[in-house]
């Protein structure tokens, strides 16, 4: 082998490890063991590796363009941050492109694959509800190219993130409805593939157990989208079991219990009361308006803006960091019955 082709393929290939692996290693990334790098590098070191140095040159060079990857646009919440993350970025001279997954892993995939071969210097990203492989992520970091994840985030990927306190905001949510005398308090769940998902249902699960009410599994259900809403809260009707209130993961979800709560004639709030998740603007286009939790998506694009500015900017490897943002429980007509 001359040393002058040696790539991180073949070290990978003769260690037995992935290139990305190679890569991380070369990079003293901290997700990778002491053994691996000095394997990794004892091998470079022996056969006098060098980076391609026209890649990195071309990487080296600055276009002020960053890549956004979000579930959708539509959603009142994702355009907010849009607009935070384009605030901060138009103030320093960058531009942004937007791709949506909607909610599709392969979409997800595709999109990463355009920006990772264009000349973008960062990317920010919201992950779809489907994504439990992150390998399109690690070429970012293999690549060198910063990636800030805002609201639905990927604990294995060490980065810097901005998040809701989803866990508290769920938790006032629950703990609003039993102070205005609910017991049997449905929650209308997101997958629990993603942290934001978990997060929402323990805040519930906490709330329930401070306060000293029973937890039924029965009105625990996996419901996050205003279709699956119309289908669930029918058959929980139709199912007998009672309940007096339902806290869903979304004022989507939230929207369509409303629905197949009035067409069968049950009485909102004074039979069931219902909260949501967000402040969408759905909340108040419904009737009754909706108790809802406020997410401050304009404060979030800024920051994940700010954060990603700071990476591209710095001079040396700083740990990455989390930022929480606070939510705010706006009481409707949908839940106020004292």
């Amino acid at each position: 082998m001359k040393s002058n082709q040696i790539t991180i393929k073949d070290i990978a290939r003769e260690l037995g490890i992935s290139p990305s692996t190679v890569s991380r290693a070369l990079k003293d990334h901290p997700d990778i063991s002491q053994e691996t790098k000095r394997v990794v590098n004892e091998l470079a070191t022996k056969y006098n590796y060098k980076p391609n140095i026209i890649a990195l040159s071309l990487r080296s060079q600055r276009s002020n363009v960053i890549g956004v990857v979000i579930p959708e646009i539509v959603h009142y919440f994702f355009s907010s941050v849009i607009s935070g993350v384009e605030e901060v970025a138009n103030a320093h001279g960058y531009s942004v492109m937007i791709s949506q997954s909607g909610e599709d892993f392969n979409r997800e995939v595709a999109a990463c694959d355009v920006f990772l071969n264009s000349i973008i210097d960062g990317i920010l990203v919201s992950v779809s509800k489907e994504t439990n492989d992150y390998s399109h992520f690690r070429k970012f970091e293999d690549e060198g190219i910063p990636i800030v994840f805002f609201d639905r985030i990927i604990e294995e990927i060490h980065s810097d993130r901005v998040v809701i306190d989803d866990f508290d905001g769920a938790y006032q949510a629950t703990e609003h409805l039993i102070i205005q005398g609910r017991r049997k308090i449905v929650h209308f769940s997101g997958p629990q593939n993603r942290l934001i998902g978990q997060n929402r249902l323990n805040g519930y699960l906490k709330a329930m157990r401070d306060n000293g009410v029973v937890i039924d599994d029965r009105l625990i259900i996996h419901c996050d989208t205003f279709q699956s809403a119309l289908v669930e809260t029918q058959k929980l009707i139709d199912s007998g079991i009672k309940f007096d209130s339902i806290f869903t993961v979304n004022d989507f979800t939230a929207a369509g219990v409303i629905k197949i709560l009035t067409r069968n004639g049950i009485r909102i709030p004074q039979d069931v009361s219902v909260v949501g998740f967000g402040d969408d603007q759905t909340s108040m286009m419904v009737e009754p308006t909706l108790t809802t939790v406020s997410q401050p998506g304009y404060e979030m694009g800024k920051k994940a803006m700010e954060q990603l500015i700071r990476r591209i900017t710095q001079t040396r490897q700083d740990p990455p960091v989390t930022e929480i943002l606070k939510t705010q429980l706006i009481v409707r007509e949908s839940s106020k019955i004292r």
